[in-house]
Parts: C-alpha cells; sequence; structure tokens
C-alpha cells in the first residue's frame, strides 16, 4: 500500500472509524511492516481506529516532501551522482565493447614501429661513425648488410616457430631480442668492426622472426574482410618507425652524440614486451577475456584456427604461386631496402644535404608510405567487399607498387633541383606502399594456417635481396654512379610486374592452395 493511499484511508484522531473496516490480516501487516522511508519524516501524526484498536502512524505528505528545498537539493545531487554513474558505465561499456582483434593489430603496430626505429637509425648514425672511424664506402656497405645476415637466418626458422608454438612468444622474442642488440650497438662500435659486425647480426635475428610472427597471429585473429587494412596498418607501422626514426636520430645526435641513438631507441622495447604479454594472445581460442560474439565472427571467418603440428614442405614448394610470391619479394625488396639504407646518403653526396637536412627530407618518402599503405588497404577491402574477385584487387596493388616506384625512380636522372629530388622519392615511395595490399595480403590468402612459414619463405628472398643489393650498392658507387643504382632496381620493378600479373593464382586456385590448410 502506498503512503498516499494510506492518507487517504486515515484521518485526523477522533472518534469516527474509517469508512471501511480493516481485516484482521491487513492489521497485523500494518502493526509488524516496516513503513517506506517517507513515512519516517515526521510532518503530522494520523491515526485509526479499527476492531477498537488504535493506530498510530507518523506520515509527511507527499505535497510537503516534494516542496521542502532539502529534498529538492537532495533529488538534484542524486541526480548528478546518476549521470556520472551512467558516464562512467559507457566509458567501462565502450572499452569492453572495443575489438579484441583491432587491439592485437595495434600491438603488432607498435612492434613494427619500433622495428624500423631501430633498423633505420644506423642510416643516420653511419656519417658521424664512419667520420669517426674513416670507414670508406665499401665498409659502410659492409655494415649496412650485416643486419641482413641474422635476418636472413630467422625467417623460415621464424614461421615456423610461430606456426607450430604460436605468434605471441615469437614476437615478443623478437622484440627484446632486437631491443637488446641496439642498445649494444655503440659498446660493440668501440670494440672494434668484426664485433659490430655481430651485433648487427644480432639484432636482424630478432628481427627477422617479426613478420612471420605477426603474420601468424593475424591469420587466426582478422577476418578475410578485414585483413588488408589490418595488415597496411601494421606495416605502415614500419614507415612510422622510419619517419620517427630519421627524425629524431639527428636532434639525439647533435645534442647526445651519436651512442644515445641506440640506448634510447633500444630501451623502448621493454614498455611494449610488457604491455604485450598482459593483452596478447596468440589465437582467439586462447582469450578468456575475447567476447562471444567477437570469438563466433572471427572464427567463423579465418581459416586459421589450431597451430599446426607438421608442415607439408612438398605440397607446399610445388604451387606456381608460392614461387610467384617468392620472386617478387625478392624484386620489391632489393628497391626498398636500398633506399632505406641508402637514401640518406644519396641526399649529403648527391643533394647536398646536411646531416639534420638529410634525416628531415628522409621522413616525408616514409611519411606518405604509412599514409599510402592505409589509404591502399581500405581500397582494396572495398573492392574485395564489392564483389571484385581477391586475385583481381591483389594484382592491382601489386601492378601499382611494381611500376610506380619504377617510373619515379627512373625520373631521377632527369631533374636538376633537390626539391624535385626529393619529390621523385617520395612519390616512389607513396606507390611502393600499395604493395602491403598485394604481395604481403597473398600469403594469407594462399595459406592462411601456413602464413608464417610461406612469408618466411619470400620473405627470405626478400632479406637476400636487402643483403646483395646494399652491398652491391657500396660497390656499385664506387665504381658508377647513382644512376646505375636505379637502373638496377627499376629492371627488377619490372621483373617483378610480369610475374605477379602471370603467377599471382588465379581464383580457381585460391580454393586448391587452401587445401592444405
Amino acid at each position: 500500500m502506498s503512503g498516499r493511499a494510506m492518507i487517504s484511508c486515515f484521518s485526523p484522531p477522533s472518534t469516527t472509524p474509517c469508512s471501511a473496516p480493516i481485516p484482521l490480516w491487513r492489521r497485523n501487516h500494518l502493526l509488524h511492516a516496516t513503513p517506506p522511508p517517507s513515512l519516517h519524516l515526521l510532518s503530522r501524526r494520523s491515526h485509526l481506529v479499527a476492531g477498537g484498536r488504535r493506530v498510530w502512524v507518523n506520515v509527511k505528505s507527499e505535497k510537503n516532501l516534494s516542496e521542502s528545498p532539502k529534498y529538492e537539493d537532495d533529488v538534484v545531487v542524486q541526480k548528478k551522482k546518476k549521470r556520472g554513474l551512467d558516464n562512467v558505465e559507457e566509458e567501462a561499456r565502450w572499452w569492453q565493447v572495443f575489438p579484441k582483434r583491432w587491439v592485437i593489430v595495434v600491438l603488432c603496430f607498435s612492434a613494427f614501429l619500433l622495428c624500423n626505429m631501430d633498423r633505420v637509425n644506423m642510416s643516420i648514425a653511419i656519417l658521424p661513425m664512419s667520420a669517426e672511424y674513416n670507414w670508406n664506402p665499401s665498409t659502410v656497405g659492409l655494415i649496412q648488410s650485416s643486419f641482413f645476415w641474422g635476418y636472413l637466418l630467422t625467417q623460415i626458422a621464424g614461421g615456423i616457430w610461430a606456426d607450430t608454438v604460436g605468434g605471441k612468444q615469437v614476437l615478443g622474442f623478437g622484440v627484446v631480442w632486437w631491443s637488446v642488440a641496439t642498445a649494444l650497438t655503440p659498446i660493440a662500435a668501440k670494440l672494434g668492426l668484426p664485433f659490430l659486425l655481430v651485433a648487427r647480426a644480432f639484432m636482424g635475428i630478432g628481427e627477422g622472426v617479426a613478420m612471420p610472427a605477426m603474420n601468424n597471429i593475424l591469420s587466426k585473429w582478422v577476418p578475410v574482410s578485414e585483413r588488408s587494412r589490418s595488415l597496411a596498418l601494421v606495416y605502415s607501422g614500419m614507415y612510422l618507425g622510419s619517419v620517427t626514426g630519421l627524425a629524431f636520430s639527428p636532434f639525439l645526435i647533435h645534442q647526445f652524440g651519436w651512442p644515445s641513438v641506440f640506448y634510447s631507441f633500444g630501451s623502448l622495447g621493454t614498455v611494449w614486451c610488457s604491455v604485450w604479454l598482459s593483452k596478447a594472445h596468440s589465437s582467439p581460442l586462447e582469450d578468456p577475456e575475447l567476447r562471444p560474439e567477437e570469438k563466433k565472427l572471427i572464427t567463423a571467418n579465418c581459416s586459421s584456427k589450431e597451430p599446426v603440428k607438421t608442415i607439408p614442405w612438398r605440397l607446399i614448394l610445388s604451387k606456381p604461386p608460392v614461387w610467384a610470391l617468392i620472386v617478387s619479394h625478392f624484386c620489391h625488396n632489393w628497391g626498398t631496402f636500398i633506399l632505406l639504407t641508402w637514401m640518406p646518403t644519396y641526399y649529403n653526396q648527391v643533394l647536398k644535404f646536411n646531416l639534420t637536412e638529410s634525416g628531415l627530407f628522409c621522413v616525408l618518402p616514409w611519411f606518405i608510405m604509412a599514409i599510402s599503405a592505409n589509404v591502399g588497404g581500405w581500397i582494396a577491402d572495398t573492392l574485395v567487399s564489392k564483389g571484385l574477385s581477391v586475385t583481381r584487387v591483389r594484382k592491382i596493388m601489386q601492378t601499382i607498387g611494381f611500376l610506380g616506384p619504377a617510373f619515379f625512380l627512373t625520373q631521377l636522372s632527369h631533374v636538376n633541383s633537390p626539391v624535385m629530388a626529393v619529390l621523385c622519392m617520395t612519390c616512389s615511395q607513396g606507390t611502393d606502399a600499395f604493395s602491403q595490399s598485394g604481395l604481403y595480403s597473398n600469403h594469407q590468402d594462399i595459406a592462411p594456417r601456413y602464413s608464417g612459414v610461406l612469408l618466411g619463405l619470400s620473405n627470405t628472398a626478400g632479406v637476400l635481396a636487402g643483403v646483395f643489393g646494399t652491398a652491391a650498392t657500396g660497390y656499385i658507387l664506387q665504381h658508377g654512379s647513382w644512376d646505375d643504382v636505379f637502373k638496377v632496381s627499376v629492371g627488377l620493378y619490372l621483373v617483378g610486374t610480369v610475374i605477379s600479373l602471370e603467377y599471382f593464382p588465379q581464383k580457381k586456385h585460391y580454393e586448391k592452395n587452401r587445401s592444405f590448410n
């Protein structure tokens, strides 16, 4: 019974009973029941007489209660508190519903950011280091290529390890390993050239497992409809890592000396690793905090689930699309790694930029790559969602990724101003980034369960291109010119275009190739 109803039945103290008698069970209920909170607020006293028994009740009318200033203040405070709690709940709900698969993608992005920060700092630091230790161009080329010695060793091994053990452990190991090697680089340089070569090779060992491990993780976490843009975001971390490394390295060198670059960049790996170990899982099946609806979405749209036990090497190596990936990766990385390692030297020697200018102008092409990679990823996923075949999308993107850099590198021999040279370099790198939605997405298309191994195979060829291309560039510069360096890269870009158009798998081959998943 509400307070208003009770009051209407009661009357002021008198001998007149209520108009209707109250049953015995109701009287007992009123005597023993706890009154509502509003009845504890004394205002006036009412009583009833029923069956010769008087019952006193303390009440306050709703009208007087609502007119009380204190009551109005209490209501306002309670409403504010409720709004505050609602906001907190909304924020908590927003964080809880944020897709966990994109948390994994962002963590992989940040790992690749650190990866290229630690890699490109040598391309800036090599200038004061070569002046301090009197290194000639051939020695500089040897130092630059020593990174790829270790990088080459762990490509296939990292893919096997990731596919059988899980990508979380492998990527975490890689980041810790290369961060330690980066921090030890100044000490190794002071001990002598052989120690520096070993330190750079050790750094390559750590970074060599990163791409196969990442590919394995995303093949399990990211649905096919989000594949291009997720990979584009992760690989844009490499480009932004180049931007960050090239932008901050000159400042650190001028302020604190070249060793500070390696000490500061290397220490960042510990921060990333602490977050990775607490948030990441190799597979959505291993994540106890994953929401059921997201787990259902992922498992229904990803072919790669459980870790593999054996690798069907003969079956994999018998597929023409696999060899097309390997050759295309070699052709792509020859030009990419030359620009990555030698661009600051080109700006310094040919365009006559000083150390700071070389670092700053090197930032622009990599920044454009980060943007164009994500643009290409969204375009590719949109085309796939609109019904265009995956094969055609991959070929379109890879053709842009090969012919674009080839065209702009040929223009470098015809420009006469530093501004135009930087513009050509920028456009070359910008179009190169479309390869993330072509070549680099194709591993998961044709063999999602063995994507780590497949990327390890093709990236081994890419690393060989980095080893030979970086060292060969130093040799070419001693006996030729920069035009000769760019001609070799253009030739390989054209070969890669033909291979990718001819041998990237047709739509009917996708089901065949996915049969060994």
